[in-house]
């Protein structure tokens, strides 16, 4: 690596670093240096489409990386009205750099490499909500932002119909990220950040991705602490069940397992149209499940991760792990079949465990029946978001800590909107806070009656909360918050975030005992 160099123009500073694969030339306006759409892969077209990603093609003149570049070519929803932040295009395997303006090379600050969330299917590293602007400069870190491959492209398991390995590769959306995080390792020397303190942080299916790499041995060295922000533990399923996802979509293509060679030179639109027509299906179908999500292939993922932690297999590095209050209220408010808040579906999705595996002794319906009995209307929401979200994070933290510290948190935050309409602390509202965007999305209600104040102070606190986790590994808040102590078998300590933080011992006791250990099997 050679030392930084910086050019000037209109725009400003213009910072240029050497990567293994060339130089780029990034931006700095004296509060941030950023680079934007820094190639670490090669684009996913043709017959790389499904194949485990490659190294770009080197190049030797200073690349643009003032603006963002292309993201995930996706299905668009009325319902999830996501800013993507940039067009989308086929050129995607790119990702974004912050640090705090004055960072040199080899200044050796910690890194935070954000994975993103949208169920597998949606979402994209250069959505305005993650601008890592406040984070990088307010938590003096450097700031790592990943695209990876969506839906059918990172998902889609044809090698369970008996298709080529090589050519259609498994979990190649985990195996994108694998490989950014070796681009993190190979160059963020040169950018300011240490190699040596990286933190995976992510989000709903982005925290998925952590917890699953935890406990994969591709990641063994990538990064040494771990953030989950409402992670679907135990949406990770078999290659049966991805067998027929499979078998699905190339129903809905009109393509024969035979012919999958044809599949390379498909309009990617046509292949976005049938990943929509199969991801809306599947939870319609299978309540509680999704089309697109980590398989248990052997190699990049050799068990279900909660069976990895519970075995003592998962990466000894520390871990904070939570979810939202109200997680199952946004899918409410979208209608959104994604998770099972009605009673027949919740039912349905019992009965087919059953029938799956009819000798699992599956939770007792009076316990659980007594724990949710006192929520009234919002016992659907309350099951559903234990199921789907909460009980998978406390399994998991329950066999991560006997490998490395684990701090467990809850969000409880809400402003005056989110309570009028009902979404309290739902899933995802903890993200503006976390990276300090608060009003970054267009047409945004969150502050429409006010609490923009305190949310900015609630904001503070969570990302020294964070930052300092990557710095030190100690999830130290502003001075005069309480000490935020190690979830442990004894005091099960638990940081609820709200307008004031608190620790409390044992805060799901309920729960846990009525969920207990025997439902792990079937989820």
């Amino acid at each position: 690596m050679t030392a930084e160099a910086t050019t000037r123009d209109a725009a400003g500073e213009r910072p240029i670093v050497d990567t293994t694969n060339g130089p780029v030339r990034g931006v700095d306006d004296g509060t941030v240096k950023v680079w934007k759409a820094v190639r670490y892969a090669a684009a996913p077209v043709g017959e790389l489409r499904w194949r485990a990603p490659q190294p770009p093609q080197a190049w030797s003149e200073p690349a643009d990386a003032s603006r963002t570049g292309p993201v995930c070519p996706q299905p668009t929803d009325p319902r999830i009205p996501i800013d993507l932040g940039a067009p989308q295009g086929e050129d995607f395997l790119t990702l974004n750099v912050w640090a705090p303006s004055g960072t040199q090379p080899g200044d050796g600050k910690a890194v935070m490499v954000w994975v993103h969330g949208g169920a597998y299917i949606l979402g994209s590293a250069s959505q305005p909500l993650y601008q890592g602007r406040t984070l990088a400069a307010d938590g003096d870190v450097v700031v790592v932002t990943v695209n990876y491959r969506l839906g059918a492209l990172g998902f889609l398991e044809l090698s369970t119909l008996g298709a080529d390995t090589d050519q259609f590769a498994t979990n190649v959306g985990l195996r994108d990220v694998l490989a950014a995080l070796g681009w993190v390792r190979d160059n963020i020397a040169a950018f300011g950040g240490d190699p040596r303190r990286v933190t995976l942080f992510g989000e709903s299916a982005g925290a998925g991705v952590v917890t699953t790499l935890l406990g994969s041995p591709a990641a063994r060295g990538l990064f040494s602490a771990a953030i989950a922000q409402s992670s679907p533990v135990t949406s990770a399923y078999d290659a049966g069940r991805a067998a027929r996802v499979a078998e699905r979509f190339l129903e809905v293509l009109g393509v024969g397992a035979q012919d999958l060679g044809q599949l390379a030179g498909l309009p990617i639109e046509t292949i976005v149209a049938a990943s929509r027509t199969v991801f809306d299906e599947v939870p319609v179908q299978t309540p509680g499940r999704l089309a697109f999500a980590p398989i248990v292939d052997g190699d990049v993922v050799p068990d279900y991760p909660v069976s990895l932690a519970r075995k003592g297999l998962t990466h000894p590095v520390p871990l904070i792990i939570g979810t939202n209050r109200n997680e199952a209220a946004l899918f409410r408010w979208m209608k959104s079949p994604l998770m099972p808040i009605k009673a027949e579906s919740i039912t349905a999705m019992f009965a087919e465990i059953a029938a799956e595996q009819p000798s699992l002794q599956l939770p007792n319906r009076t316990d659980l029946e007594g724990t949710y009995r006192g929520r009234g209307k919002s016992k659907g929401l309350g099951l559903a978001s234990d199921l789907g979200f909460r009980m998978p994070s406390i399994w998991f933290a329950d066999g991560h800590r006997a490998a490395a510290p684990v701090h467990l948190y809850r969000f409880d935050f809400a402003t005056p909107m989110l309570r009028v309409l009902r979404l309290h602390a739902a899933h995802a509202t903890e993200l503006p806070f976390v990276w300090g965007n608060l009003g970054a999305v267009r047409k945004d209600p969150m502050f429409a009656l006010g609490g923009r104040a305190i949310g900015g102070v609630v904001s503070h606190r969570l990302r020294t909360r964070w930052t300092n986790f990557a710095k030190h590994h100690d999830p130290a808040g502003p001075t005069g918050e309480p000490n935020w102590r190690p979830y442990g078998a004894d005091d099960r300590a638990t940081l609820v975030i709200d307008k004031q933080d608190s620790v409390i011992d044992d805060l799901d006791a309920d729960v846990r005992r009525a969920w207990g250990d025997d439902v792990l099997s079937f989820l």
